[in-house]
């Protein structure tokens, strides 16, 4: 098995626990936080699904989703179409605010097919292409799209927690 194919399974891991930790859950489910700091589900889904759509479309050379389609729109964040979340504080976390769970769900799903479309275009060889050279060492395709998968799996798992706590606690 090729490297884009590995990727291409792991970014399918991530869209599957976006699914489960969203679907079905209300406003104010996503909008849950265990404590006045902490982020909610509907914060942790949008912040990796920026991540993922901001490094995937950099490295692609191609126009994020985000700010390509309806997405920054339909969202209607009080934040610059940059922004993905790095280096949110508690108010920033607290904006993000969803009614419906289907405009996370979707939004993600837009985001993973445009980062499937890409990754099918993708040999090995291009994989060590260098995309930064801030680093040392510099930071290969390979590297940045690994390093988006372990972030997003990491948000992804924050937000299955989450869940598990709002269905315990009853939040409706």
């Amino acid at each position: 098995m090729h490297g884009p194919h590995l990727l291409i399974d792991a970014f399918g891991r991530i869209r599957d626990r976006v699914n489960a930790a969203v679907d079905g859950l209300t406003p104010s489910q996503l909008a849950y936080r265990v404590d006045p700091d902490a982020n909610s589900i509907a914060w942790l889904v949008w912040h990796l699904t920026r991540i993922q759509d901001d490094h995937v479309a950099h490295v692609a050379g191609i126009d994020q989703v985000w700010t390509s389609g309806p997405w920054s729109d339909r969202f209607g964040l009080p934040f610059p179409d940059e922004a993905t979340g790095y280096g949110h504080g508690s108010a920033d976390v607290a904006a993000v605010k969803v009614d419906d769970p289907g405009l996370l769900i979707d939004y993600h799903h837009a985001t993973h097919e445009m980062t499937e479309g890409f990754l099918r275009e993708l040999d090995d060889e291009t994989l060590g292409r260098v995309v930064d050279d801030r680093y040392d060492p510099p930071v290969t395709m390979g590297v940045r799209l690994v390093s988006v998968v372990g972030d997003n799996l990491q948000h992804a798992g924050q937000a299955a927690f989450v869940r598990g706590i709002v269905t315990r606690r009853g939040v409706s």
